[in-house]
């Protein structure tokens, strides 16, 4: 795993480029020039460790960077017999792109975004994986053009300008969408997308070369034995490939829940020393027991991560200033903490990614399944309207009435908000305090879900549609990407291979929940591997005590940043409403309070701690 960064037209310093992106790559670093262009690469060693050097070179006309891996790559130099100078996927991919040109993308199963310069069309071909696992945000403005993996190596050498337009999406999303960034100018390259940059004029051209949304509407004919069969069959391929592809030794995380369970059994049956890792804190929150049962039953060198959380005050700024913008998902802090600790005993490591998102793993998933709610109702509105207002807010995430009451918030709303509602909920029922926009910020979401929506499809798969174009790749993959490399260590998804990726969305619904039951295929092939205890808990994953948090341990800090003096949410917030909300005087469920007072914080530790101060040191 890598850090990768660019230029055309835009001298660039490689102390402020490595600065940023030495966590990334602290083995190598290596630069390339040629007239108005330059790459940089800093290198974290894993595959071809003697000669995977990069930039690379080939036939003294193609060059490339390259962040992250092609875990078939062996198997594609074979189908195709490429012959190369090394054992890096790195060559693979220069090979691959001389013979086959930009049509290779579709043959690889891995995560990646690279660079490749031709010299002799003066052209940069610049890809990114179907789901967007490895990231890559781009400048672009007065016939300049830069790339890097990340924002704060962006924010380091250009003086970026604050966009708030964008940030009215963050308090809707908890993310900016898809493409966008707080930053003028600046857009991340979207998952299946590629670019092409003409050197000599800068200008620059973006297709998609793959989408999700068309396995969604190519439905497979498999009975669900023949899909359950596949998808063994998938999952062991998949771990095997992201095993072998290392010259490291590969770990595993495990969560307490049947994805990281089901990824543990299957590796270790190809590694007998596997090492496997949770984390313990401690109440209602605490899976490490089910996680252990899952290390006993294999024999995995395990290791039980405790986690007091007794530097959080120390640590939370840190840890959110990673991201290099506002982001409001905090189970970004066990990630980071459980990343930090594995790192101390493997370099890479196997989660459970992806699985939610593909298999069905959502609750929220569950009422979808058996009504289309995205379908105008208005009795259906009407009454669960009618039901919310009387009862009393929730304050318990996981009770049973927490999900009722949550049910009938987003059944009472119209389209597009009752994702919003259904997903991250943060201030969907309070937009009416935003401050008044000058544009229709919504505008990209509804014509996405206009698209999904009309498209014929179900009602669980349009929300799992949204949910992979929109909560995977803007929440999830960014959160695991940032907490493992902030630590200079690389996880594998085997969930989100290639194969997975094209073919569980186009199986039906019903596979994926049953009833009231979550990832009914996944559960299913759990019993051939799990306790039994695992298969029909519900949802895990490295969850915190939010609320808990929010009115204790971090309760002066979030006052001390919400309550500054020129506090950024002014811009969007009735300051008013903010205040009240600080002080608990609105009447609001307890954990949607504390999801919107952590997006709040989120957001002024980004502006002070990232912006102002980069701000600052490049004026």
């Amino acid at each position: 795993m890598c850090g990768i960064a660019g230029s055309v037209n835009y001298p660039l310093t490689e102390k402020n480029i490595f600065s940023q992106l030495l966590h990334r790559g602290p083995d190598e670093q290596g630069s390339f020039h040629h007239e108005n262009i330059s790459f940089y690469h800093s290198r974290l060693s894993i595959l071809d460790i003697s000669s995977g050097k990069q930039p690379m070179h080939l036939n003294n006309r193609y060059t490339i960077v390259f962040n992250g891996e092609i875990f078939n790559h062996q198997e594609l130099r074979t189908e195709h017999g490429l012959k190369g100078t090394t054992n890096s996927d790195t060559e693979t991919l220069l090979l691959l792109y001389k013979k086959l040109g930009k049509d290779f993308l579709h043959l690889l199963d891995g995560m990646f975004v690279f660079a490749i310069y031709d010299k002799d069309t003066n052209k940069i071909f610049i890809a990114r994986d179907r789901a967007g696992m490895k990231p890559l945000y781009y400048f672009y403005n007065n016939n300049r053009f830069v790339f890097a993996s990340e924002l704060n190596a962006l924010r380091e050498i250009l003086p970026l300008e604050i966009d708030h337009k964008n940030f009215y999406q963050y308090l809707r999303f908890g993310t900016f969408y898809k493409r966008n960034t707080p930053y003028k100018n600046v857009k991340e390259l979207y998952a299946g997308t590629y670019l092409e940059i003409d050197c000599n004029t800068v200008e620059i051209a973006e297709t998609k070369w793959w989408d999700v949304h068309q396995f969604y509407l190519n439905k497979s004919k498999d009975s669900f034995e023949e899909s359950l069969s596949k998808v063994d069959s998938i999952l062991h391929q998949s771990v095997k490939r992201r095993l072998e592809s290392s010259e490291l030794e590969v770990g595993a995380f495990l969560s307490g829940g049947i994805d990281s369970g089901l990824v543990t059994s299957v590796a270790r049956q190809y590694n007998p020393d596997l090492k496997t890792f949770t984390i313990s804190f401690g109440g209602a929150y605490d899976e490490s027991h089910l996680a252990r049962l899952v290390a006993e039953k294999y024999h995995t060198n395990h290791h039980e991560i405790r986690i007091s959380f007794d530097n959080l005050l120390n640590d939370v700024e840190t840890i959110l200033s990673n991201y290099g913008e506002p982001f409001f998902d905090s189970s970004a802090i066990p990630s980071f903490y459980v990343s930090k600790a594995a790192k101390e005993y493997v370099s890479v490591i196997l989660n459970g990614d992806g699985a939610d998102e593909l298999f069905g793993g959502y609750r929220r998933y569950v009422p979808f399944a058996q009504y289309d709610f995205f379908k105008s109702n208005a009795l259906i509105r009407g009454l669960s309207g009618v039901t919310k207002s009387i009862l009393p807010a929730s304050h318990e995430k996981k009770s049973l009435y927490n999900y009722f009451y949550r049910l009938l918030s987003f059944a009472s709303l119209k389209g597009a908000d009752i994702y919003l509602s259904a997903g991250v909920d943060i201030f969907e029922g309070y937009t009416r305090h935003f401050a008044q926009a000058d544009h229709d910020y919504m505008d990209e979401y509804l014509k996405d879900f206009d698209r999904i929506n009309q498209s014929g499809l179900s009602g669980i798969d349009k929300i799992m549609n949204l949910d992979f174009e929109i909560n995977l790749f803007n929440d999830m993959l960014v959160k695991m990407d940032i907490a493992t490399m902030a630590n200079s260590q690389e996880g594998r998804s085997p969930f989100m291979c290639k194969e997975f990726l094209e073919y569980i969305p186009t199986l039906p619904g019903s596979y994926k929940v049953r009833g009231k039951q979550t990832k009914a295929l996944l559960r299913t092939l759990a019993e051939k591997y799990l306790p039994s205890e695992l298969i029909h808990q519900p949802k895990r994953g490295f969850e915190i005590p939010l609320k808990k948090w929010v009115n204790g341990e971090l309760k002066s800090i979030i006052a001390e940043y919400v309550s500054s003096s020129n506090p950024l949410f002014e811009n969007f917030l009735e300051k008013d409403f903010v205040r009240k909300l600080l002080d608990n005087q609105i009447k609001v469920p307890a954990e949607k309070r504390a999801k919107m007072l952590w997006t709040l914080f989120s957001m002024e530790v980004w502006y002070r701690k990232v912006y102002e101060a980069t701000h600052k040191k490049i004026l």
